[in-house]
């Protein structure tokens, strides 16, 4: 009973190396979803991500004897993390395995936490292969195995979160979201609320691809998964725990999935409140909180979201950011067919009208068709349905590509190759300003006698816009084309003989 774990959490020791973290109001979200949103900043911890508290708790109840023969656990990275400054403090040897898959700064983070106390060692792919590692290790080196998240003390120790949030809120609450990989967090915070305030709703949130809980609660047995998305790689869990699970059944009242854009757009939502960056599993919560509200369309409620980490890798923002526009429904992406005559590309960007375009490709590849990939701003997804019947219905073969993994991640990167066709080519690359209006004025500029034969155009949010173009210039309009040029009063460079161009696009 979620009751047995009442005293283990009061008795928690956590605080020799954890702090109590903020319960931030998240005005710009508050306002955004109409519901009073907090934010538990465990991604303020000093090591970034909550998973210390349950660590240090687990290998503070161990004997001396215990911590003489040295702890080995595996992580993919927050719990190494736990583990290893827990060693550091209690001065004692860590065996830490990692999947492969670990973010360098996390495994750069374990070494500098550690110190001389640990021993890091990379193994498989997600963290179910690094667990079966450590078991081996466990039993060759007579270690003592620290569970990420499958232990009492270790889920006493994350519970030791709810009981902050209730003293530090002392109003109604209606509903707290936690990020689920094991099970280990949400099993504790539930144990918490559900002893003490068994009326405030506990919400799991899992990515659609890596949901071991939300089908292990519904088959009412654990499930393990074949694969795991390692996009939100602190909750890359193929198997759940079987406390956690037990614990599960009993604290949990529902679970929302969601995808890589929600989390995207949730980490850009957390730092808009902010300024902090979230891991994806750390704003994991925050994502469900925000498919909770819109799906069951409350206002006026109390809503508590745990930031549970911030070990983000600095390289992984380009990404996040290109899919942020995309969770929030503010852009679509299409490929639409047009006809290769005179014209249709002109007809195709009327259509367009004031629709702010995020991003334009097109190569040339076909006497008959011509083929575009673009992005267009939206306010919601029914803009984008609306948009896409516009093209159809203007006779423009449209596929919607929004909710497409391998077009998001891929193919808007691909577009192009080389062509036959493309005769007479000068590849010209323009910078101008970024305004309501100035790609189509400089579309509108070109004589219509040249062909477009390249184009590419990506809106980063700058005060700049950038775009490559190739245009099939007869030899003898050269001159004309030079006048042209000038005439933009735009920022230009040839590019007609760059190495890259030649290799791959000429």
């Amino acid at each position: 009973m979620p009751h047995s774990y009442l005293r283990r959490i009061l008795n928690a020791k956590v605080y020799d190396v954890a702090r109590e973290t903020e319960l931030q109001p998240a005005r710009h979200l508050s306002t955004k979803l109409k519901n009073k949103v907090f934010l538990k900043r465990e991604d303020n911890q000093p090591v970034f991500s909550f998973k210390l508290r349950g660590a240090y708790n687990k290998m503070v109840h161990l004997s001396t004897e215990e911590l003489n023969k040295g702890v080995i656990a595996a992580s993919a990275g927050n719990h190494a993390q736990g583990v290893a400054l827990g060693a550091a403090k209690l001065q004692c040897q860590a065996t830490i395995v990692m999947p492969t898959t670990t973010p360098k700064l996390k495994i750069d983070a374990v070494k500098e936490r550690g110190g001389k106390w640990v021993k890091i060692v990379l193994h498989g792919d997600s963290y179910n292969d690094a667990y079966d590692h450590s078991m081996l290790l466990k039993e060759e080196q007579g270690l003592n195995f620290i569970h990420p998240f499958d232990d009492p003390d270790v889920i006493a120790g994350q519970g030791t979160i709810a009981m902050e949030i209730l003293r530090q809120h002392q109003g109604p609450i209606d509903a707290i979201f936690v990020a689920i990989g094991g099970g280990g967090l949400i099993a504790g915070v539930g144990a918490y609320i559900k002893s003490v305030r068994p009326e405030i709703k506990v919400i799991g949130v899992q990515t659609v691809d890596s949901d071991a809980m939300r089908q292990s609660l519904a088959a009412g047995k654990r499930v393990e998964l074949k694969d795991v998305g390692l996009f939100s790689d602190g909750t890359a869990v193929k198997l759940v725990g079987k406390e956690t699970f037990r614990l599960c059944k009993e604290v949990v009242d529902d679970i929302i999935t969601v995808d890589t854009d929600a989390i995207c757009a949730a980490i850009n939502d957390v730092f808009a409140d902010t300024r902090s960056i979230l891991e994806p599993a750390g704003a994991l919560a925050i994502a469900g909180l925000k498919a909770y509200v819109a799906k069951h369309q409350i206002e006026n409620q109390t809503l508590i979201g745990i930031a549970c980490g911030a070990n983000m890798n600095f390289n992984r923002l380009r990404f996040v950011a290109e899919r942020a526009e995309v969770g929030e429904a503010k852009e679509s992406v299409f490929a639409v067919t047009i006809p290769e005559e005179r014209g249709s590309f002109r007809r195709f960007c009327e259509i367009i009208g004031k629709h702010n375009v995020t991003e334009f490709n097109y190569r040339i590849a076909d006497s008959a068709k011509a083929h575009i990939f673009i992005g267009i701003a939206t306010n919601n997804l029914n803009d984008g349905l609306q948009i896409a019947k516009t093209f159809t219905k203007a006779g423009f073969e449209t596929l919607d590509l929004t909710s497409d993994e391998i077009a998001k991640s891929h193919l808007r990167h691909m577009v192009g190759g080389r062509s036959d066709l493309a005769e007479n080519e000068l590849v010209y690359r323009f910078e101008f300003p970024e305004r309501p209006g100035a790609l189509m004025r400089f579309l509108n500029s070109m004589s219509p006698n040249w062909n477009i034969s390249l184009f590419h155009y990506r809106n980063h949010g700058a005060d700049y816009g950038k775009i490559l173009i190739g245009m099939q210039v007869p030899p003898k309009d050269k001159k004309i084309f030079k006048e042209f040029l000038k005439q933009t009063g735009y920022r230009y460079w040839d590019e007609s003989n760059h190495p890259a161009y030649q290799l791959f696009l000429k």
